[in-house]
């Protein structure tokens, strides 16, 4: 299992820049309770508890995917989604770290003994000997800030993390009906029509030129704390750029769908969200149709989650 495992990642690795070029307020963790909010049922309005920490996203039909972005992102295809609570943010260092703790869960990346990194003096991904959640550039680099996304987790970490907090990873329709903002916006990203507003970055991205070379003009060349590009308007933070985040489904062609899918050890799980490493001239990721995809065993150091959990049935907006 380790040695395919391996394989696997490396030939992710090899993949990775290649799938690039062709397209391929801060927010606390120690926010406590839940608040109010409401949702539109076939009765009316209905009161509805949000727990701390996450945001109400209502039903509805969305457009997923786009005309004029990648290949993979159509055709366009029609969504009915109902309402669902999302995390606000990705999951971060602290949290995920609370989950070992607790656990005494060892990650994929641990069990292997590398994970995937790229060499920004070389310009190239490498397997990084001895990276981890913890120190996500390997055992030279710095640890990870507790307040920032968790990365170097796989999607079977990622999903075993939800089955501890009661929650699960989000579909790549319910996770792009939310970027949209619960409805059927037709908006490039998901705080709006341009990366840049108001002179300010909405999203950490990298900027410069790739692979050559990243000014960090937004401040930061890896990651960033979860919330300091802002909220969108239901707000979310960190739907574009930061971390890649997966999501629970498998990568396929919208044309074809799950229809007679039959998963393989090259299967590979979907991803949304752009990270710090996306640029508009080669991968352009953060736009809320952008997919991306690795193997569930994978660990990369751009590539972290967020959580979403259902609401129960007889509180959702009816078909």
């Amino acid at each position: 299992m380790q040695s395919r495992s391996r394989a696997a990642l490396s030939a992710a690795l090899a993949g990775a820049l290649l799938l690039a070029a062709l397209g391929g307020c801060a927010v606390g963790e120690g926010d406590a309770g839940q608040r109010n909010g409401s949702l539109q049922t076939e009765a009316g309005t209905t009161p509805i508890a949000i727990p701390a920490g996450m945001v109400l996203v209502p039903g509805g039909t969305t457009r997923i995917g786009s005309t004029d972005g990648a290949a993979d992102e159509s055709p366009v295809w029609n969504a009915r989604v109902q309402p669902f609570l999302m995390d606000a943010h990705p999951v971060t260092v602290a949290r995920f770290g609370a989950f070992v703790d607790a656990t005494r869960f060892v990650t994929d990346a641990e069990r292997i003994g590398d994970a995937g990194g790229f060499d920004l003096a070389k310009g190239r991904w490498v397997l990084v000997p001895g990276a981890t959640w913890r120190r996500p550039r390997g055992t030279d680099g710095p640890a990870a800030p507790h307040d920032h996304p968790v990365t170097q987790v796989s999607w079977n970490d990622a999903v075993a993390f939800a089955k501890w907090e009661g929650k699960r990873l989000p579909t790549e329709a319910e996770w792009e009906h939310a970027a949209r903002g619960g409805r059927d916006s037709r908006e490039s990203y998901a705080w709006g029509k341009t990366l840049v507003q108001g002179g300010t970055s909405r999203a950490n991205t990298w900027e410069g030129s790739f692979p050559e070379r990243n000014t960090g003009e937004d401040g930061y060349i890896f990651t960033s704390p979860v919330g300091v590009f802002g909220k969108t308007e239901l707000g979310l933070t960190d739907m574009g750029g930061n971390v890649w985040e997966w999501t629970a489904d498998w990568y396929l062609p919208y044309s074809d769908g799950a229809r007679n899918f039959v998963p393989s050890a090259e299967s590979e799980r979907a991803q949304r969200g752009g990270s710090f490493l996306c640029h508009e001239s080669y991968c352009h990721g953060y736009r809320v149709s952008a997919r991306s995809h690795s193997t569930p065993e994978t660990a990369l150091f751009h590539v972290g989650f967020r959580l979403v959990k259902d609401i129960p049935p007889k509180l959702r907006t009816a078909d």
